[in-house]
């Protein structure tokens, strides 16, 4: 069986194992996997993967290309792609906007960049991953942060200092942030992961192979979709597609230098799943929210764990579908217009809703200023009757 195939049907095996536990684990156990996974494996993951990076100014670019993604991405969240939800749905707003602009190519992208590109594409991948790490754990749990102090129902007027001793005693509090400062300092002093005692290395290493089966556990233990919610999913999720194939189209037209490859990379490496760390960044925040009394959640938690639970096999599907059909997929115009195609397919509903309801609104207005009009057909009417009746009346008598 094909490499990337295989590794696919496995991802998939334990979201469904997962699903299946769904009537033996009950709501208040999955917050015990969930502290499990935020404060124990997601963390010996950041770990790892910050002290296996090697910086050489040469290949920053990659880094830099996936950043500059991230941002756009975000931008078009929040002005296109979220643009057709209600004013009131904020928190989802919110959460598409810490969703949608990440990537997990870890999970997603990196096994089929492996069988069908090869060990030297999968470095640059890495690479590229280096931007989008900065951008998930860093720059969105900045604007989570941003966000929840806006929201909070606990308002104080902070000076500069205190604000910045809460965010030192909030970033030791958490482990994410805890780890990502200690492998950031470890990495400034030339440091690596070869540098720990061996027993730390394989301690780290073995924590690290839980997160995976973890996380996709608790995504088919925990995910609860309802039929609304999967269309506005499975409608962000294309709309999401479509953007990445533009903007790699983009990319590959204002290059032409670039091999299939590359091309390929650069195609792929954007349509990879959600990433869950901005997803334990919102649970922070709901944690806190839970301590304040919130009763307007800054994010919609549940909302973000169904589209992580649809964002990965559909991402992976996507994956072997472009692998499966490269030839077509390296050609710049193909990528341009099938995002153009995409975007105006999931983007025409709305366009239609918003006409017919402006034609309601003016058809609503328009009997009001007929009324009176009719009104007065209808007394000339009667008193035509009436004189006519009167006539005859006359003359028969």
């Amino acid at each position: 069986m094909n490499f990337a195939l295989q590794k696919t049907l496995e991802l998939i095996l334990i979201i469904g194992l997962g699903l299946l536990l769904q009537k033996k684990v009950a709501k208040q156990d999955l917050k015990g996997v969930k502290v499990l996974i935020l404060s124990v494996a997601l963390p010996a993951t950041i770990f790892v993967a910050l002290l296996k990076i090697e910086l050489k100014g040469t290949l920053l670019v990659f880094p830099l290309v996936a950043l500059i993604f991230n941002l756009i991405m975000l931008a078009a969240t929040k002005y296109f792609l979220a643009a057709s939800l209600h004013k009131e749905e904020q928190s989802k707003k919110r959460t598409l906007m810490m969703l949608l602009p990440s990537t997990a190519p870890g999970l997603s992208c990196f096994p089929f960049i492996v069988a069908y590109l090869g060990d030297d594409t999968l470095a640059l991948a890495a690479l590229a991953d280096i931007g989008n790490k900065i951008f998930v754990l860093i720059l969105l749990y900045m604007l989570a942060m941003h966000w929840y102090r806006k929201n909070s129902v606990i308002n104080k007027q902070e000076s500069s200092k205190s604000k910045l001793k809460g965010l030192f005693i909030s970033l030791i509090n958490e482990p994410i942030n805890l780890v990502i400062v200690i492998g950031l300092i470890m990495l400034g002093l030339g440091l690596d992961l070869s540098s720990l005692p061996t027993f730390f290395q394989n301690t780290a290493l073995s924590i690290k192979d839980l997160m995976t089966p973890l996380v996709l556990l608790f995504i088919g233990m925990a995910v609860r979709i309802n039929k609304g919610e999967f269309k506005l999913i499975l409608s962000m999720l294309l709309r999401r597609m479509g953007l990445a194939f533009l903007i790699s189209g983009v990319f590959a037209y204002t290059i032409p230098a670039l091999t299939p490859a590359m091309i390929l990379l650069l195609v792929v490496f954007p349509q990879s799943a959600c990433s869950f760390w901005p997803f334990a960044h919102m649970s922070a925040i709901q944690s806190m929210e839970e301590k304040d009394e919130q009763p307007k959640p800054t994010f919609d938690v549940n909302f973000g764990l169904n589209i992580l639970a649809c964002s990965l096999p559909f991402s992976t599907l996507l994956i072997i579908g472009i692998f499966s059909f490269s030839e077509y997929f390296i050609n710049p115009f193909t990528l341009l217009g099938l995002g153009a195609i995409i975007l105006g397919i999931t983007v025409a509903p709305d366009i239609f809703k918003s006409t017919s309801f402006m034609l309601d609104r003016e058809r609503k207005k328009m009997p009001k200023s007929v009324k009176p009009k009719s009104k007065l057909t209808i007394a000339k009417n009667d008193f035509k009757h009436k004189t006519e009746k009167t006539m005859n009346e006359a003359k028969a008598s």
